[in-house]
């Protein structure tokens, strides 16, 4: 994975420059995602992993894609077909998201609590990370019953584990030591 992150980094870097300064950011998220969709599409990737010619290659999978593309989302495609980077294109997408998130100063957390927050709850956290974080929030909950209680929050590499199931497997460490 780590390495499908090294090859898409300067694609998605020289995408969202490109989208930066044509002020184009949303349309070039959704011509990515959808080039993504396509690449990983099994009939698509099956032929790209077939030894078809560079010049093939991009020419169906552009004629796939259609009017979804501009002339230079077409480009960038031509240039990873000649590069045989076509099935990078959904961790292009992944980076492109992560650029953009980044600009735009937006970070997603994913909140795992022991029971469903109610609104009230995910708003006061989603406050409280604000000013943590400094960035705007935007929350992915989910439930695991079997954290006891408490919450753990994920963003980006920061982790907080405010469980019950972390106190306790915390303790259980700090009596074996």
């Amino acid at each position: 994975m780590s390495e499908l992150t090294t090859v898409a980094r300067p694609y998605a870097k020289a995408a969202f420059d490109f989208a930066l300064q044509q002020g184009a950011l949303d349309k070039w998220a959704e011509m990515l995602s959808f080039a993504a969709s396509v690449a990983q599409d099994d009939r698509m990737a099956s032929f790209l992993s077939s030894s078809a010619t560079v010049g093939r290659t991009s020419e169906v999978f552009i004629g796939v894609c259609g009017d979804a593309l501009t002339e230079q989302a077409q480009n960038l495609i031509k240039v990873m077909a000649e590069n045989e980077r076509l099935t990078a294109l959904p961790a292009v997408l992944e980076q492109f998201n992560v650029l953009r998130a980044d600009y735009e100063k937006e970070i997603v957390v994913d909140v795992t609590g022991a029971v469903e927050m109610s609104d009230a709850q995910q708003a006061e956290l989603s406050k409280a990370l604000e000013a943590r974080l400094q960035r705007k929030i935007k929350l992915n909950c989910s439930v695991d019953a079997s954290m006891i209680g408490g919450l753990t929050i994920q963003a980006g590499d920061t982790v907080i584990d405010g469980s019950l199931r972390g106190k306790l497997e915390r303790l259980a460490y700090a009596l074996q030591s």
